[in-house]
């Protein structure tokens, strides 16, 4: 299906498809892959250090010649140095969030870095538009991971008449159904994280991709809402004394008891102790296939749903 939109010409891919810049997750080999597929890998930096991200930069460039991004959380202690870096490596693009990229957009722009916000409000997504962001990933409750208040079908439109660039629907979106529903909104892209866990180029545990793909309807909770910083994941052990600990009011406590348990889960395998972070479609996932027929697969339902649409509406 050749569906063209800004954000194809944005950033020099094939379809309108960016996965998720997932921490522990998104590696060089998940990256390459979705490139070579057509769509637009984002390595997750998160809080990796400066040389390991170097690293998966480069490992990047050696398995494919297809534009990829990194993710930057502003958050991050480091994130001078690993903005620095991304300068560096001329990467193609980045997306952010965890705060305000401000302080790195001009040199950003200057090397011809295009930047991709990801905003979970209106107010934000305008307030990122203001200091140059070249499109906007709206993201919906729905996903896996630090999450906003809106769900993904009020906050995409929202976002379409509020801002005059692209608009990228993010958050529980896993085949080609919702990628119509996100265009039908306004969207010109959507980004997909949970879906590619199940990649089969995805580095992470197999544990993981088994708990994904076991994963039914109501598998998901919101822990972290004490702390300000709510995160979704798949109920297990830790989420349950995460919720205990929320109810409490205890978030010094939660925040000490989470550390460190994204790379227990996705590197060791700990499903139970080990933050799940995945998004409510994880019952959507049935199958680990590789990355370029996920996309395959998500475009023809898309094209499949879109003439439907046209068979039922007169």
């Amino acid at each position: 299906m050749a569906l063209r939109t800004r954000l194809t010409d944005i950033l020099g891919i094939d379809y309108p498809i960016i996965q998720g810049g997932m921490a522990w997750t998104a590696t060089a080999e998940l990256v390459a892959a979705v490139g070579n597929g057509g769509g637009a890998g984002v390595i997750g930096a998160g809080h990796m250090p400066t040389d390991i991200l170097r690293e998966e930069i480069r490992k990047a460039k050696s398995l494919t010649e297809k534009p990829f991004g990194v993710n930057l959380m502003m958050l991050t202690p480091h994130i001078d140095d690993l903005a620095q870096l991304v300068l560096d490596e001329r990467v193609p693009f980045v997306t952010t969030g965890a705060g305000n990229p401000a302080k790195y957009m001009p040199a950003l722009r200057e090397a011809g870095i295009k930047v991709l916000c990801v905003v979970p409000s209106v107010a934000l997504a305008k307030r990122m538009e203001s200091i140059g962001a070249d499109a906007v990933i709206g993201e919906g409750m729905e996903a896996g991971g630090h999450i906003g208040e809106l769900t993904t079908m009020v906050l995409t439109p929202q976002l379409v008449d509020a801002v005059e660039v692209p608009v990228v629907a993010a958050g529980g979106i896993a085949d080609g159904r919702q990628v119509a529903a996100a265009f039908a909104l306004g969207a010109e892209g959507v980004q997909m994280g949970t879906r590619f866990m199940c990649a089969a180029e995805c580095t992470i545990h197999d544990n993981v991709k088994e708990r994904v793909l076991k994963a039914k309807d109501r598998d998901t909770i919101v822990t972290g809402y004490s702390t300000g910083h709510p995160v979704r994941v798949l109920k297990n052990k830790l989420s349950r004394q995460l919720e205990e600990l929320d109810r409490a009011n205890k978030p010094e406590e939660l925040e000490k008891l989470g550390t460190g348990k994204l790379a227990l889960c996705m590197r060791q395998g700990d499903v139970e102790m080990g933050s799940v972070m995945a998004g409510q479609c994880a019952a959507m996932v049935e199958d680990i296939r590789p990355a370029a027929e996920i996309i395959a697969q998500v475009m023809t339902e898309a094209e499949e749903t879109f003439a439907e649409l046209g068979g039922r509406v007169s």
